[in-house]
C-alpha cells in the first residue's frame, strides 16, 4: 500500500522521461485525489508507467501542500492540501450547516425541534458506541434511552455513557478545550465499561495499545509511545482553540476533522478513543456555529463502511502524513450526513401532514397540541406501541407534569387506553387507531357546523 519513493524515481529517470512525467502533473488524476494504492490499479496515460505517473502526481501535490502545527510519531509535521473537490465540499457545508434546521419548503422548524435533535443524539449514541463494539440493537438502546431505564450490560453502558457525553458536548460549546475537559469526556464516555476502571479518564500508561485488523489481527497503526502523550494533548488542544487568524489558515470544518483525527492517530486511551475523537469533532463543529451538525449521526455512514474509515487513516499514514485522505472521507461523510437529514425531514413532513387530515385541520389547531401530534403520528407507524410519560417527557424535553398531562389528554379522547405497571402508568395504542382519528374528526366537523 505505502507509495514508492518518488526522490528514487525521479534520481534515476531520464530527461526524456521526466518532461513526460512533468507534462502530465497533476493533483487530480482521474479528477480524484487518489492514493498510490488506488493509482496503481488503474491505466496511466501513454508513455509512463504507474511508477512515473505517480511521480507526476506526488511533484504536482508538493507545491500546494501546508504544514500543521500536529506532529506524527516520528515529530514530522502533518501535512494538508487544499485541492478543489475539498473546496467545493466546503462550500456545500457553508452553505448547507451553518444555519437553521428548516423543513423541505425551506421554513424553519420549530415545535419539533427538540424531537429532531433528541433523534440525532440518540443514532449517534447507538452508533457511535456500535463502531466500537456495543452489540445491542437500536430498538432495545433506543427504549432505554427514552424511557430512563439503567443500562444492563457493557454494551447498554457505553450507548448511556455516549449519550450522557454528547449532550455535555453542548454544554461546552462556547468554551475552550483542555486537556482536563478531555480527560473528563473519555471518563463520561467510559464509565463502567472498561477492563480497568481506572483507565476511564487518563491516559494510556503503556505502548501495549495497537490497532489492528480484527479479521485476521494484522497491526495497522502503532500509536505515539505514551510519554509523549501529554505534550501531544497540549499540542492539539492548543491547535483545537485556534482563531481565523492563525497561521496557516484552516477552515473551521476541516480543523473539527483534524481533532477526530488526531484522536484516532495518537490513540491517547487504553479503549473508547473512537468515541472521544468523534464527540471532540461535534464539540469543534458546535464551536465554530455550525448548528446544524447538532441534527446529523456522522456514526451511522461509518458504521455502514468501516473499512473505507479505516483505509482513508492508512492512506494518510503512508503517504508522507497527508491529511488530505482522511478529510475527503469525512467531508463526505458531513456532506451524506445533511441529506439524510433533509430525508428525514421529508419523510417526517409527510407523515404529519397525514397525521393532520385524519385529525382535521380545524380540531387538530384547536384541541391537540404539536406534542400530541408527533406522538398520534408516531403511533400511526407502530401500531401496538406502548407510551410512558418519562419516554414523552424526554422526545420532548418538557417537565413531567406537561408530559403526564399529555398522555392522560389522549386517553380521555379515547386513542390511547391507560394501564399502571407498578406505580407507573402505561399507555397503549388503541386498535384501529386511524378509525378513531377520523370518527374525532367527523364528530368535530359536524359539531363545528352546527
Amino acid at each position: 500500500m505505502s507509495p514508492p519513493s518518488v526522490q528514487e524515481l525521479v534520481r534515476h529517470i531520464d530527461t526524456r522521461d521526466l518532461s513526460m512525467v512533468l507534462a502530465n502533473s497533476t493533483p487530480l488524476p482521474t479528477g480524484r485525489y487518489l492514493h498510490w494504492d488506488e493509482l496503481r490499479r488503474r491505466t496511466p496515460p501513454d508513455g509512463l508507467s504507474p511508477e512515473m505517473w505517480w511521480a507526476s502526481v506526488w511533484l504536482a501535490r508538493s507545491g500546494s501542500m501546508h504544514a500543521l502545527p500536529l506532529l506524527d510519531t516520528a515529530g514530522a509535521p502533518f501535512m494538508l492540501a487544499m485541492p478543489e473537490p475539498v473546496l467545493v465540499q466546503l462550500h456545500h457545508i457553508d452553505r448547507d450547516a451553518a444555519g437553521q434546521i428548516r423543513s423541505p419548503e425551506g421554513t424553519p422548524v420549530h415545535e419539533s425541534r427538540e424531537r429532531y435533535l433528541l433523534h440525532s443524539l440518540i443514532e449517534e449514541s447507538i452508533t457511535s458506541s456500535q463502531l466500537e463494539g456495543a452489540s445491542t440493537t437500536r430498538k432495545v438502546a433506543e427504549a432505554m434511552l427514552l424511557e430512563g431505564r439503567k443500562p444492563r450490560d457493557r454494551s447498554e453502558m457505553m450507548i448511556f455513557n455516549n449519550y450522557r457525553a454528547m449532550d455535555h458536548i453542548r454544554s461546552l460549546r462556547d468554551e475552550p478545550i483542555t486537556p482536563e475537559r478531555i480527560l473528563e469526556l473519555h471518563r463520561m464516555i467510559t464509565l463502567d465499561t472498561l477492563e480497568d476502571p481506572a483507565d476511564a479518564g487518563r491516559l494510556r500508561t503503556s505502548d501495549d495499545v495497537k490497532v489492528v485488523d480484527n479479521r485476521d489481527g494484522t497491526v495497522l497503526h502503532d500509536p505515539p509511545s505514551y510519554k509523549t502523550l501529554p505534550e501531544r494533548l497540549a499540542r492539539l488542544c492548543a491547535f483545537a482553540n485556534q482563531g481565523p487568524e492563525a497561521q496557516p489558515f484552516v477552515h473551521p470544518v476541516v480543523r473539527a476533522i483534524l481533532l477526530h483525527f488526531m484522536i484516532g492517530y495518537d490513540h491517547p486511551f487504553a479503549d473508547g478513543n473512537g468515541r472521544t475523537a468523534r464527540a471532540l469533532f461535534y464539540w469543534s463543529m458546535a464551536r465554530s456555529g455550525y448548528w446544524l451538525m447538532e441534527f446529523l449521526s456522522i456514526s451511522q455512514f461509518l458504521r455502514q463502511a468501516p473499512r473505507q474509515y479505516v483505509q482513508a487513516y492508512l492512506y494518510t499514514e503512508t503517504d508522507r502524513s497527508d491529511t488530505t485522505y482522511f478529510v475527503l472521507h469525512q467531508l463526505d461523510v458531513i456532506r451524506r450526513g445533511i441529506t439524510g437529514l433533509h430525508d428525514y425531514l421529508a419523510r417526517k413532513t409527510v407523515e404529519r401532514r397525514e397525521a393532520t387530515r385524519l385529525l382535521g385541520v380545524g380540531w387538530l389547531r384547536g384541541r391537540l397540541n404539536h406534542r400530541q401530534v408527533g406522538l398520534l403520528t408516531h403511533a400511526l407507524r407502530h401500531p401496538g406501541e406502548t407510551y410512558r410519560v418519562a419516554r414523552h417527557q424526554a422526545v420532548h424535553n418538557v417537565v413531567y407534569q406537561t408530559a403526564r398531562a399529555d398522555l392522560l389528554d389522549l386517553a380521555d379522547l379515547g386513542v390511547l387506553e391507560k394501564t399502571k405497571q407498578g406505580n407507573a402508568f402505561v399507555f397503549h395504542v388503541v386498535d384501529r387507531l386511524e378509525r378513531h382519528l377520523e370518527a374525532l374528526s367527523a364528530r368535530a366537523s359536524d359539531s363545528g357546523a352546527q
